[in-house]
């Protein structure tokens, strides 16, 4: 049995170190590249096995050396990696850069990743069977991931961090369970500027029919939705490095803690201190935390 089914990318994050991100046409000197496992179905699953959940992915990679990278990443973390397929086209690829204050700018080549098919979702029956929470995002082929909630069986919770943004199928939308966007998420989605408050963004996006929504809103913690109301959930507050992946550890978090059957707001709590400790240190996949460390920071 898993706690959780990543379905998602697999990427290799070559990571470069600047003193600011470049305008339009500008060319601007860096740091040394790094070469980090990555991609937002690969974060995902080691941030929440690193945390003690039971966890497997569904992803693809190329049969090369960032393909073997990603591989080691997730054994080592404990993820179950028997749903990794391998071949069809290289490995996917992000190029991020990271200015001082540790925000940073993300293009993705995205590879083996659009090779992940509908029919490879329907393959993996058994692994849905073992789930009690499946998550997705965006960087796989969209058909992909209306397979996947075609294929959804009733003790299966589905989340969706809609990253990179894109207009939803009214299927895939009602299976959201929640639905987490950030700011810009939210508004692509909404295709308008949906008012000042999160709470208007929450409310926009309830209204195209998750079954709840969770609204990101970095260090000042989350906005949590549902049929219920409305509910903000600080945060804690450190000195952030890096934030490369620190959405995805979020996501992870919730994920994994709304199918131990914490409520939706405890889980963002508990998200938001997982999301914390990994902007701490450098890199995605290196930075996400143990449950002990999650523990430690209050």
């Amino acid at each position: 049995m898993y706690d959780l089914l990543v379905v998602g990318s697999a990427n290799a994050d070559l990571v470069i170190g600047v003193e600011r991100r470049p305008a339009a046409g500008e060319t601007v000197l860096g740091s040394d590249l790094a070469v980090h496992p990555g991609g937002k179905g690969g974060n995902q699953a080691v941030a929440a096995a690193r945390l003690g959940a039971r966890t497997a992915l569904l992803a693809r990679v190329g049969d090369d050396a960032h393909g073997r990278l990603l591989l080691d990443s997730q054994r080592e973390a404990g993820v179950d990696t028997a749903g990794v397929l391998v071949g069809g086209a290289p490995t996917g690829v992000a190029l991020i850069t990271v200015d001082p204050s540790g925000d940073n700018s993300i293009v993705v080549s995205p590879g083996a990743n659009g090779r992940l098919t509908p029919g490879d979702a329907r393959g993996a029956a058994a692994l849905f069977r073992a789930a009690q929470v499946v998550s997705t995002q965006l960087e796989i082929p969209l058909e992909t991931v209306v397979e996947v909630v075609r294929n959804l069986l009733p003790h299966n919770r589905f989340v969706l961090n809609p990253s990179p943004p894109r207009a939803l199928p009214q299927e895939v939308l009602a299976a959201c369970d929640p639905l987490i966007v950030n700011e810009h998420e939210a508004r692509v989605l909404l295709g308008a500027a949906p008012g000042i408050e999160p709470e208007e963004w929450a409310a926009a996006l309830l209204a195209l029919g998750p079954r709840s929504v969770v609204v990101t809103l970095g260090a000042a913690g989350s906005l949590v939705a549902d049929a219920d109301g409305m509910t903000r959930v600080p945060s804690v507050r450190v000195a952030a490095v890096d934030t490369t992946g620190a959405g995805d550890a979020f996501t992870a978090a919730l994920a994994w803690r709304l199918g131990l059957g914490e409520s939706l707001a405890v889980a963002a709590g508990y998200a938001s201190r997982v999301g914390a400790a990994a902007v701490t240190k450098a890199g995605a996949q290196e930075s996400y935390p143990t449950a002990a460390e999650v523990e430690a920071l209050r």
